[in-house]
């Protein structure tokens, strides 16, 4: 009993390690005065009212908002298939070409980006919505391939057979047997995916132009420019929509668990 309370306690102060810098922000976001100070002095709201009345901001947030749902669309029906043919194809070289899709997950960033910037400057992509998602694309893949493959290992083929037996195309097979078994991988996918192009700086950096910035891109301006604690307002509303995407595809993941 004694060893359990001190393995919650220790699980809660890692927590606590691991949360609380970004919880600091909310606090500084709320601040009465023109400059980040922690704690605050006084209470506002006036740097969330110059953020929506902001153009600049705005244009910011409905850039990221387009690239991230576009490449969420994008990556989730390519990282499907990709895990559907790394878990069924029977060739050879299998294993090098699910490295070659999950590399971007340890290719530092930066190289990322520079090579991507050397190829999209030669097909003019630089600063288009279209270079935007396909380079946020490359980024989110693995966060699909992985969870979703998980999926399809776990599932019995068994369940295929059964309704090809009765009839059923491989196709309408796999839309009304098989996705629906894998649909909480894919789900978990899908976000992933979301919150990694909504997040991403590095690469945006070196894609952006002035009249396209994401979000990130456009608090990473304007902290090295000067501390004005709306990127702190900003950076708040990121916390709360990501947290909200969380625990939104978790309830919906661990109900959908509890059905079967």
């Amino acid at each position: 009993m004694r060893a359990r309370g001190l393995l919650w306690a220790f699980c809660a102060l890692i927590g606590v390690w691991l949360v609380a810098p970004a919880l600091i922000v909310v606090p500084l976001s709320f601040t009465d005065k023109p400059s980040l100070k922690f704690p605050p002095d006084g209470y506002s709201t006036r740097w969330y009212a110059n953020f929506f009345g902001d153009s600049a901001w705005m244009s910011a947030l409905s850039t990221s908002v387009q690239v991230a749902l576009l490449v969420t669309v994008v990556t989730t029906v390519l990282g499907t298939a990709a895990a559907l043919g790394l878990t069924r194809a029977k060739i050879r070289g299998l294993a090098l070409a699910q490295g070659s899709m999950l590399a971007p997950m340890i290719v530092p960033g930066v190289v990322l980006a520079i090579g991507t910037y050397a190829v999209f400057l030669k097909l003019q992509l630089v600063g288009t919505l279209a270079g935007f998602v396909m380079a946020h694309t490359v980024l989110a893949l693995p966060f699909v391939i992985i969870p979703v493959t998980a999926s399809l290992r776990g599932f019995d083929r068994r369940l295929e057979d059964a309704a090809a037996s009765l009839g059923a195309s491989r196709w309408t097979a796999f839309r009304s047997v098989t996705l629906p078994l894998v649909a909480p991988g894919v789900a978990s996918g899908a976000l992933f995916a979301f919150v990694t192009s909504f997040d991403e700086v590095v690469v945006s950096l070196f894609i952006q132009s002035p009249y396209l910035q994401t979000l990130p891109v456009k608090m990473y301006a304007s902290v090295t420019r000067e501390t004005d604690p709306t990127i702190a307002a900003a950076a708040t509303m990121i916390i709360v929509l990501t947290t909200t995407l969380v625990l939104v595809a978790t309830f919906f993941v661990a109900r959908r668990t509890r059905a079967k």
